[in-house]
């Protein structure tokens, strides 16, 4: 009599994958990528190193998909219903603060901080989550030109500048929230940096 044998894919992979790569997703934002070791991952996880390269390649595709997973669950990005630029990057600042201070998971944003410290041999990684933080940037440049177009802000206005400027204040929440600043604390810093926008037409 022939026994049912367990599908060769189920035997490879007798874990949670969702539940793998959100605790993946938690090592690499606290700890950035390179210090952040495939032992450590396997440790965290629960399975060994075999299983981890059979579900997701290897520790750098490992972390785009954590990255993505971030991206899906905890990026913020500018709401298109705002009614003007000033909104949508005010009330974005403010749902920074609370969730860079959020206890349920590790402070700050990972896309500033995975790749801090970053050797030769992730240059890649850096350059890859560079290039997010400066999407990032464009489209806050974009949504006040859009803001200078339909005479909201003055001619004058330095779009790219402002976007530099609030690209630095979400940079710097990140770093004051690893810190350990407060939720209120980094809201005082959103009031600070909203007195910064220019006066309307």
């Amino acid at each position: 009599m022939t026994q049912n044998r367990p599908s060769a894919t189920r035997s490879r992979r007798a874990f949670d994958r969702d539940k793998a790569l959100a605790t993946a997703l938690r090592e690499f934002w606290s700890h950035g990528y390179e210090a952040t070791s495939v032992a450590a991952l396997t440790k965290a996880m629960g399975i060994n190193p075999p299983s981890l390269y059979a579900a997701f390649g290897d520790k750098r595709r490992l972390f785009e998909e954590a990255v993505r997973l971030y991206q899906r669950t905890h990026g913020r990005v500018l709401s298109p219903e705002a009614p003007d630029a000033r909104t949508a990057i005010q009330d974005m600042l403010r749902q920074l603060a609370t969730d860079y201070t959020d206890a349920r998971h590790p402070p700050g944003c990972m896309i500033v901080t995975a790749a801090t410290n970053c050797g030769p041999d992730s240059h890649e990684v850096e350059l890859e989550l560079r290039a997010m933080r400066e999407a990032a940037k464009a489209a806050i440049a974009a949504r006040i030109r859009q803001d200078v177009e339909a005479r909201r802000l003055p001619p004058e206005t330095d779009a790219a500048g402002l976007a530099t400027f609030y690209a630095s204040i979400i940079q710097g929440m990140s770093q004051q929230a690893r810190d350990g600043a407060s939720c209120s604390e980094l809201e005082q810093v959103v009031d600070c940096a909203m007195r910064a926008w220019p006066d309307p037409v």
